[in-house]
């Protein structure tokens, strides 16, 4: 897949969330801020793991209470993976470079540059490098904002 086919999938991703049960589009906490059209810069550095760091671009809310962040993360060969996590939201890593396992309900799934790969939301995922390279991934999250508001 490249990015033209990833980019013209990610309408309908969106657009998939408003079909999320009427709980999950709950009120949005007053923390995520609205999200408007337009570009989005990197940010500073959020991740500070040695061998892991992370930028993100944005984190708000969609409209119809859709929560949604996009960070870029870069992990050194040989660092340890992430904690395996869930969470209410779905996520979609477009790898920018290098080669790197998604981890899903303990299911191995090999990624590399310019490979795309989706995690529903509940289901437990961890990412890491399996290359001898440097890897750097975009996440892309859609969905209810998570109980525990403001971080995303």
């Amino acid at each position: 897949m490249n990015r033209r086919d990833f980019t013209a999938l990610l309408p309908a991703f969106l657009s998939a969330a408003a079909l999320l049960p009427e709980a999950a589009q709950a009120q949005a906490p007053k923390s995520y801020p609205p999200l408007k059209s337009g570009p989005y810069p990197p940010g500073p550095e959020y991740v500070q793991q040695p061998g892991r760091n992370s930028h993100r671009f944005f984190a708000g809310m969609l409209p119809d209470n859709i929560r949604s962040e996009c960070h870029i993360t870069t992990i050194e060969p040989g660092t340890p993976h992430e904690p395996v996590n869930k969470h209410l939201h779905s996520e979609i890593w477009f790898v920018a470079e290098g080669t790197v396992s998604l981890n899903i309900n303990g299911v191995e799934h090999t990624l590399n540059k310019g490979d795309v790969g989706l995690c529903a939301a509940g289901d437990l995922h961890y990412v890491t490098n399996i290359g001898k390279t440097r890897a750097s991934y975009f996440v892309i999250t859609v969905g209810p904002p998570e109980p525990s508001a403001g971080k995303a």
